[in-house]
């Protein structure tokens, strides 16, 4: 290879590694300058990036291990293992080699500055969910100093992975940290990731209702998205309340509760929502009467509201049914109605409410309602 084309392509990796193109961008260029496919990945062979077309296998860890055709380089920041990189297709000589070597060289630099952005984000979050910052402008200056573009609101979610097999060491974070990244998909404002212990906490951006309940939704299917992947690891979580910045101290919290009360009550590979726990959380943290109070009034609510609306009985046929031990004929007598009409109010009211008056958690979240509300009516 002539001497010139090796500078021009030193040139090359400079001016993307000036313009921000990242280690993406870098390894298509090696891959356009080889004419071969070119595989990055990080330090413990997880696929990172692939450009070219030309054989690229998912992993070149056989290249490495067992002598596979192929070129694999590690990829270095300093002292520090930060990833590999391999060619594959090239022609032979020392070309493809040297070109393997230069842009593994610039790939190391920009992981190596990554890395440092990571690092400075995560002291943020962690800053954040610590409840660190006195109001809102605060949060936002610092997160600007960051590079970080601030939601509204967010929502945090609490997920814990577990081995398949018991006995087995506690897995890393690694997956459960792309599984997340790909579930949350950023929409106005950043998504934020914490680590503490072996609790991956993800700080989900939700500006508009939608977006609380697209998380919420994202983070209950986590588990059956590891299955689909054949990922071996079991998934537990907690989606905590929706919250200013300033506050995700709160949404953490209740995030951690509800995977709490999700592995006590529901047992573990379960991601539930702290707002859909009902009564659990009364039992769980214990509430003082003005809490009480709210509790029953939120699950009374849309009842109340119905039946204002249509000049309906659901809030008292609810009450009728439970208080006659759930007997369809009984309340049909008490109401004097027929019994389908009894059905047909139980149906409407699980519609109205979204809880189904088959589940046991639901009923007891109406028990509990009823009776509060009775106390204090």
């Amino acid at each position: 290879m002539r001497p010139e084309a090796i500078v021009e392509f030193a040139e090359s990796l400079a001016r993307i590694s000036a313009s921000g193109g990242g280690p993406k961008a870098l390894a298509a260029q090696l891959a356009r300058a080889t004419g071969g496919g070119v595989l990055l990945e990080d330090a413990q062979w997880h696929h990172v990036t692939a450009a070219g077309t030309n054989g690229v296998p998912p992993s070149a860890r056989a290249v490495a291990e067992n002598g596979a055709a192929g070129r694999v380089l590690q990829v270095r920041c300093g002292d520090a293992h930060v990833g590999w990189l391999s060619l594959f297709g090239a022609d032979d000589g020392d070309g493809p080699e040297l070109l393997l070597r230069l842009a593994a060289a610039a790939i190391g630099t920009e992981l190596g500055r990554d890395a440092t952005r990571r690092l400075h984000a995560s002291s943020f979050w962690d800053a954040l969910l610590a409840g660190s910052f006195s109001d809102a402008t605060a949060a936002r200056q610092e997160a600007a100093a960051h590079g970080i573009t601030l939601a509204a609101q967010y929502c945090v979610v609490v997920l814990e992975a577990e081995a398949p097999d018991a006995g087995a060491p506690p897995p890393g974070l690694s997956e459960l940290k792309a599984l997340a990244t790909e579930a949350f998909r950023a929409g106005a404002g950043d998504l934020g990731m914490c680590e503490r212990e072996q609790l991956l906490f993800a700080i989900v951006p939700a500006a508009r209702a939608v977006d609380a309940s697209n998380a919420r939704t994202a983070a209950t299917l986590l588990p059956r998205s590891a299955a689909r992947r054949k990922t071996p690891l079991r998934i537990s979580g907690g989606v905590g309340t929706l919250e200013a910045p300033a506050e995700l101290a709160r949404s953490a919290a209740t995030a951690q509760a509800a995977l709490t009360i999700a592995r006590r009550a529901f047992g573990s590979g379960r991601v539930v929502a702290y707002d859909e726990l009902g009564a659990y959380p009364l039992l769980y943290e214990g509430a003082d009467g003005a809490r009480l109070r709210s509790f029953a009034a939120g699950v009374l609510a849309p009842l109340r509201a119905y039946d204002q609306k249509h000049q309906t009985e659901l809030e008292r046929t609810l009450k009728i049914y439970f208080a006659v031990g759930q007997n369809i004929k009984t309340a049909s007598e008490r109401l004097n109605v027929h019994r389908q009409t009894i059905f047909y109010r139980l149906r409407q009211i699980g519609e109205i409410t979204s809880r189904s008056l088959e589940a046991p958690h639901d009923q007891l979240t109406f028990r509990m309602a009823i009776a509060i509300d009775d106390l204090h009516a």
